[in-house]
């Protein structure tokens, strides 16, 4: 199905179109790049323009760029523009303009994307859904998920990320958002804020961008809900707390964590609620019920959304738990591997150390026939001056007492690791690839294993190093 037509291109963008093209997607890398799509010749690390002569010989259908690359062909199907970013960004607004569907508009300092994703699931049973990939949500990624959203969309999922003040406003303008979540407000990106609230400001400016008699759904637990309400209402919006505080219009009254799910026991004002989640972990019970006051204010059918959470699982790098077989002779000589190592900061750290150390582990397996809670940890990023102290005292969250190991990458981790009683302290080492060497040895049957920290710190190479001595189980969590 065409996306975009060389007219409606050039008539968004004000730009010139080279020939009459139709492209069925958006692209701005030819790694990924499928036949059809529109590659955009963004400029980053490297101009993308040193790539559209590779682009449409993969079968780009158009590229969008603001000069002609050498050695194209003099029919080359393009789309030229004074600037490709701003090229871009009118192509988003003009995709969101000519749609009908509800659009929510997503951001928090933990839980964003997997949140995200959790919307699009629910939404996605109950109408078509167009939602941001992996974590797309910055200057380009807004703008190019709204890009290549269909007109027929009904139901638009947009998450919205920062690293600096004054960057949520402009990209919640540019998606109108019928509803706002704020997931969550947390220490994160502190170096390039004063402090929390300055952090709860920038996340509450999501609601600039709401669409008239919109609504803000708002987490109503953090010290900083009375700056996201405050906020919502000088925008005129309407708000929809979710937590367990008693005041809060979405509330959870008993979280459980039951193996390898989540149930829990909630009221939506004067309606109860029971509902289950597919994945174990407070977090996401509470995501999920912020998702179900999302639900809500769309006038989307609830009751369908409380079935469709039990079989939502978060993707890799985001709490993904995959059970490992370590004897393919032996289906139960096993250990779990809990891959939550896209990001990290000290709330979302906090949260994956509480899964795991509510993990069933299994005894009289392996040479050490006594299961593990054990952790690898890697630096968290972007905390600001008190990064050193940040990371120590993760030593006295209250799920430590459950954890046998910790192991530590990265020269910040290195204050948990002095940190640490010496019978939890295991190796430190400063980079993911020096921990792999030893790391594997140090595993066995029986043991349940947590892999975390900021994306920079590389520790997928971890993940991958301990998904190869085994094989995926039969039945396992993804």
């Amino acid at each position: 199905m065409t996306l975009w037509s060389a007219d409606e291109a050039a008539t968004a963008t004000g730009g010139r179109a080279t020939t009459d093209w139709q492209v069925t997607g958006v692209s701005i890398d030819t790694r990924s790049l499928q036949p059809g799509d529109l590659f955009v010749a963004l400029k980053a690390a490297r101009d993308g323009h040193d790539f559209v002569a590779d682009a449409l010989a993969k079968g780009a259908g158009a590229a969008l760029v603001s000069r002609v690359p050498d050695g194209l062909a003099s029919d080359a199907p393009l789309l030229i523009v004074d600037d490709v970013q701003a090229g871009l960004e009118a192509l988003g607004r003009a995709a969101r303009a000519r749609t009908n569907a509800r659009v929510v508009a997503v951001t928090g300092s933990v839980g964003k994307t997997s949140t995200k994703e959790m919307l699009a699931h629910v939404l996605g049973a109950q109408g078509r859904t167009h939602a941001s990939v992996a974590s797309y949500n910055n200057h380009w990624g807004v703008p190019l998920t709204l890009a290549r959203m269909p007109a027929d969309t009904q139901f638009a999922v947009i998450e919205i990320g920062m690293n600096h003040p004054g960057e949520i406003a402009p990209l919640a303008r540019m998606a109108r958002p019928h509803v706002a979540m704020v997931t969550t407000v947390a220490p994160a990106h502190l170096e390039a804020f004063d402090n929390i609230q300055g952090i709860a400001r920038e996340k509450a400016s999501i609601i600039d961008g709401l669409e008239p008699r919109g609504t803000a759904v708002l987490n109503g637990d953090v010290d900083t809900t009375d700056i996201l309400q405050a906020h919502a209402r000088d925008h005129g919006a309407r708000i929809l707390t979710f937590g367990s505080a008693a005041g809060c219009h979405h509330r959870a009254l008993s979280i459980e964590v039951a193996g390898a799910s989540t149930v829990a026991e909630a009221r939506a004002w004067r309606t109860p609620m029971l509902f289950k989640v597919g994945a174990p972990g407070r977090h996401f019970a509470m995501n999920a019920l912020g998702v179900l006051a999302v639900v809500f204010a769309l006038g989307a059918d609830r009751g369908r959304a409380l079935i469709s959470l039990a079989s939502w699982a978060p993707g890799s790098g985001r709490g993904q738990r995959l059970r490992l077989v370590l004897d393919p002779a032996d289906a139960d000589s096993w250990l779990e591997l809990i891959d939550d190592a896209y990001n990290a900061n000290p709330a979302s750290m906090a949260a994956s150390l509480e899964v795991l150390s509510g993990a069933e582990v299994t005894h009289g397996m392996g040479r050490v026939a006594r299961g593990r809670r054990i952790a690898v940890l890697g630096d968290m990023k972007e905390l600001g001056p008190d990064e050193k102290t940040l990371h120590a005292g993760l030593a006295d969250l209250p799920a430590m007492a459950q954890i046998d190991t910790v192991h530590c990458i990265g020269p910040l981790m290195k204050s948990l690791h002095a940190a640490l009683p010496e019978d939890k302290r295991g190796l430190w080492r400063a980079t993911a690839p020096e921990m792999t060497e030893r790391l594997r040895g140090r595993l066995d049957q029986g043991d349940v294993v947590l892999v975390k920290g900021s994306l920079s710190m590389g520790l997928r190479v971890v993940v991958d190093a301990i998904r190869e001595i085994g094989h995926p189980a039969p039945h396992d969590y993804e």
